[in-house]
């Protein structure tokens, strides 16, 4: 039997006769049988698959910390320098976020992001810069031209032309080519990428 048979045969079957008073009496008849059959609620089934899948799922959470925790402790036995200096973090970084890093920084409290609110920042050569005030180290992946706050001082960055790093801020002037420093106990490194 296809559609239009189908739609033929029901459209020729007639409603089926019910008494006006059986019809009148439904409502009533329904309501009183639930009324009378008062109702609970049935037992929820219990199977050992809910707490199999909780245990599964923990022991996976565990795994992937341990995981995590691990791999993390490779990276910060590393030099510091090493992860800000992988061109692959850095390149990709900056296709996710396409002219608007302003500065990938890495210091005491880990690694931190900097973007800019418009996607405004030149496209330029990646520059390295690493400052160090006694205890703490803090380095950084930026670009010429970027104003950054990094170990405590407003700096911005500027790379000239023949490949040295100029950090300027305020009373304060570093170049990787004179190596003069404005503030004693600083030690800079500077470089392109």
């Amino acid at each position: 039997m296809n559609n239009s048979e189908l739609d033929k045969k029901l459209k020729a079957a007639r409603e089926p006769a019910l008494p006006e008073a059986y019809q009148a009496a439904f409502p009533q008849t329904v309501l009183a049988s639930l009324r009378s059959t008062p109702w609970k609620p049935s037992p929820p089934r219990r199977t050992g698959l809910p707490r199999l899948a909780w245990g599964l799922a923990t022991a996976a959470c565990v795994v992937l910390a341990f995981s995590i925790g691990h791999w993390r402790g490779h990276v910060e036995a590393a030099a510091p320098a090493s992860v800000l200096a992988n061109a692959r973090l850095i390149r990709e970084t900056m296709t996710l976020f396409p002219n608007q890093v302003r500065a990938i920084v890495q210091d005491e409290h880990g690694l931190k992001l900097v973007l800019a609110d418009q996607p405004d920042v030149p496209n330029s050569t990646p520059l390295y810069v690493k400052i160090c005030d006694g205890k703490t180290c803090s380095s950084l992946v930026t670009f010429s031209g970027q104003e950054i706050q990094i170990a405590g001082q407003k700096l911005t960055v500027l790379a000239d032309a023949s490949g040295g790093i100029i950090l300027e801020g305020n009373k304060f002037v570093w170049s990787s080519t004179a190596r003069n420093y404005a503030l004693q106990g600083l030690k800079i490194e500077a470089r392109p990428l």
